[in-house]
């Protein structure tokens, strides 16, 4: 195959070249620190709270310094739980949140556990939606935080933050959402949606790795997760990384003016796959639904009776990147939790799964190369009756 086909963009995506050109001339103008008040300090300022205000405004923010800058998602999901749950131990020391979240979320939150927090972990259907009629029985008084994703990283079902955060505004706890699959994807309104704190990342659209941002709505107050100095009105030590900032920004831009169509041709390649998939008589089903509650960009599927590793594997020798799952867990000999999540710890679904995650520049030409590919080895590797159990 003369050229790669790159169907991992849930894991990372590759930087627009508006993005680099956008950071190189940043690199070489704006090198100054952006909290020191020489006329370089000033000019590299400048640039930051320009790009803040942007950023403010494309999650709906009342205000620019709602806007805290990370080096991503997992720094932005860590500090709110660890942070959050050093600032209100004292008024309770429950969290919710989901089966199925990211890692980032659920790590911290087991080492809470191990200090004595309580964590309700809400369980999700088959279509990766949780029942809210659960989150409502699970607050208490005592709740502190309830921490939801907006879109599942590994099957791409879009959770009901609208319904979510009305229900947590009812009660005393802050309401976060990792919203790093959602952000440039989906239209997201921190005030609509009554949003607390919100976690975004820059390397999921096209911008630069080890950059994000936190929102942080004025009146929730927590200690600084990262000690040093007083950048980011004191909520984030470090000098800031103006020139990631600025690609973060040009990467948003990128996404959030061309949001509608963007997410017409994510929908036309996932119904490519599926029905040349179903045309040529692969034995699949979709994890989740095709459109109804998912984010248009990716795709779960299962392959019945085919080892996703040997079917991982062979696609990748054939210049096709997708993914078995999550690229934070995908180095791991255990199974998805997401997928025992949704179906349970003995479904073969577990080891038969490959996600599909669709970026801007892929075409509806690859998907036929990899509808063709799917093809030959999926009947190869089922025909060789190895069913990929472990």
């Amino acid at each position: 195959m003369g050229s790669r086909i790159y169907v991992d963009n849930a894991g990372t995506t590759a930087m627009a070249s508006q993005v680099i050109e956008a950071m190189t001339t940043a690199m070489k103008d704006t090198f100054g620190n952006a909290s020191t008040t020489n006329y370089y300090g000033r000019q590299a300022k400048q640039v930051l709270e320009d790009c803040r205000h942007y950023l403010a405004q494309s999650v709906h923010a009342q205000y620019d310094d709602e806007i805290v800058i990370t080096s991503g998602g997992t720094e932005s999901d860590n500090t709110v739980i660890k942070q959050v749950a050093q600032a209100r131990q004292s008024e309770g020391k429950h969290i919710i949140t989901t089966a199925f979240e990211h890692e980032a979320i659920l790590r911290p939150l087991s080492d809470l556990e191990a200090q004595g927090f309580e964590v309700t972990y809400l369980p999700v259907d088959e279509f990766g939606q949780i029942n809210l009629d659960d989150l409502k029985a699970a607050l208490r008084p005592d709740t502190i935080l309830v921490s939801i994703m907006t879109v599942n990283n590994e099957v791409g079902s879009h959770l009901p933050i609208h319904q979510i955060g009305q229900i947590v505004a009812d009660s005393s706890a802050w309401f976060h959402t990792d919203a790093v699959q959602a952000y440039g994807i989906l239209p997201i309104d921190v005030q609509a949606d009554q949003i607390d704190l919100l976690s975004m990342s820059a390397h999921k659209i096209n911008g630069p790795k080890m950059t994000g941002f936190l929102y942080r709505r004025r009146g929730i107050n927590f200690p600084a997760f990262i000690r040093g100095g007083d950048q980011e009105l004191k909520r984030r030590a470090g000098t800031e990384n103006v020139p990631g900032v600025v690609g973060m920004t040009t990467a948003a831009r990128l996404h959030l003016e061309k949001m509608a169509s963007h997410q017409a041709h994510y929908h036309d390649l996932k119904h490519r796959l599926v029905d040349g998939l179903s045309q040529v008589g692969v034995d699949f089903e979709i994890n989740g639904h095709l459109d109804d509650q998912m984010a248009p960009q990716t795709i779960s599927l299962w392959f019945k009776g085919v080892p996703n590793d040997a079917l991982l594997t062979n696609l990748d020798l054939e210049g096709i990147i997708g993914a078995a799952g999550s690229a934070c867990t995908s180095g791991s000999l255990d199974p998805s939790h997401v997928l025992v999540a949704m179906y349970g710890q003995d479904s073969p679904r577990i080891w038969e799964t490959l996600r599909f995650s669709f970026g801007i520049d892929n075409t509806l030409a690859e998907v036929d190369q990899i509808v063709a590919a799917l093809n030959k080895y999926t009947k190869r590797l089922k025909n060789n009756g190895d069913r990929g159990q472990r």
